[in-house]
């Protein structure tokens, strides 16, 4: 059966000299692994600039039970980034996004409204001018809530520590050691209230911002199986002095 449907690429490996495995999660079918063939003439209908990470598509597969690749017949390009290519920040953080979703999506099934989340977030990122230097911490924290782990942010009360592992406030550290100081919790739960277009009105020095990207990090892995180290976080961790 032909599939149509929107789709986001996550993770592009070349296969032997014209073909390439794509990750890609998608509107209709959550996560799908595709295997394209790229021939090497310029009126190819698949291009490899298709299959940059975070790029936004239109694709047609060939959907068969119980195949781990599925075939992939067409695809084009829904919106070509006018920014985000060209500037190293925002390429950063798209590499960024891309290998996070990558892990955190790997058994994901259909979510229309998770997809429209990281389809939206990124035509922000592209459209931004400035003031996106937090766009990474609201990804992951706004991404939290379609996952199932979002935090109940009306039990906070002052003093309240952050269980990481039940994803709580609590008014006594648990015996465990994965748990966020009064003074760290109280800070996350005002972050946890960023938007995209409130982050920038949120001070935080470039120390600030990666201590937050790693407790988010260290939530993430709790919550779900076998979440590595991010390679492309040590380069999301030199961009700006502010």
């Amino acid at each position: 059966m032909l599939v149509t449907t929107e789709a986001i690429v996550l993770h592009a490996l070349k296969y032997g000299e014209t073909r390439v495995i794509v990750d890609v999660f998608t509107k209709t079918a959550g996560r799908v692994s595709l295997i394209a063939s790229l021939p090497k003439t310029q009126k190819a209908r698949l291009k490899k600039q298709y299959f940059q990470p975070m790029t936004l598509l239109e694709i047609t597969y060939e959907e068969h039970q119980r195949v781990q690749l599925q075939k992939l017949k067409d695809a084009r390009l829904l919106t070509a980034w006018s920014t985000i290519p060209f500037q190293a920040d925002k390429l950063a953080l798209a590499l960024f996004s891309a290998e996070f979703l990558y892990y955190a999506l790997r058994s994901e099934q259909r979510d229309e409204l998770l997809f429209q989340f990281i389809s939206d977030s990124m035509l922000w990122l592209d459209a931004a001018s400035q003031g996106y230097a937090n766009f990474h911490l609201v990804f992951l924290m706004r991404l939290s809530r379609f996952l199932g782990f979002y935090p109940n942010l009306d039990d906070y009360r002052p003093g309240y520590v952050f269980d990481l592992r039940a994803g709580s406030f609590m008014g006594t550290a648990p015996l465990h050691h994965d748990f966020l100081s009064a003074g760290e919790a109280q800070r996350i739960q005002l972050l946890m209230r960023m938007n995209f277009p409130t982050m920038h009105l949120y001070r935080l020095s470039r120390h600030d911002r990666n201590r937050i990207v790693t407790v988010l990090l260290a939530f993430y892995r709790l919550h779900i199986p076998q979440f590595p180290e991010l390679k492309s976080l040590q380069v999301l961790q030199e961009l700006w002095n502010d």
